[in-house]
């Protein structure tokens, strides 16, 4: 199979999208930690960029968005557009990272 093609844009120059499958998604809910936030604490005094809540992001949203390409892929599609993310809070200390968009198929 081709590779996916993956877009925030709700076209694909080039391409003509024959049929809307729907909605697909993926998420996951990561929570911090008492070392991470020792670390931020210090941060917040001293100022600067928190690393390891920037990794823990940055990995929470590959994850989200591997999972949106599998269902992508399960559901037969060629193409995703409308790429989104957006997080929530699950509880304290626990945020959802959710990636989803509107899976297609393109012309042969």
């Amino acid at each position: 199979m081709a590779e996916l093609i993956v877009t925030t844009g709700n076209d694909i120059p080039g391409e003509t999208i024959v049929k809307t499958i729907g909605v697909v998604q993926g998420s996951t809910v990561r929570a911090r930690n008492i070392g991470r936030d020792i670390g931020a604490g210090f941060k917040s005094i001293i100022g600067g960029e928190v690393k390891t809540y920037t990794d823990m992001t940055k990995n929470a949203r590959e994850e989200a968005y591997n999972r949106m390409v599998n269902d992508a892929i399960d559901k037969g599609a060629d193409a995703v557009i409308g790429v989104r993310f957006t997080t929530s809070m699950i509880m304290q200390g626990a945020s959802e990272m959710l990636a989803y968009g509107t899976a297609v198929k393109l012309k042969k």
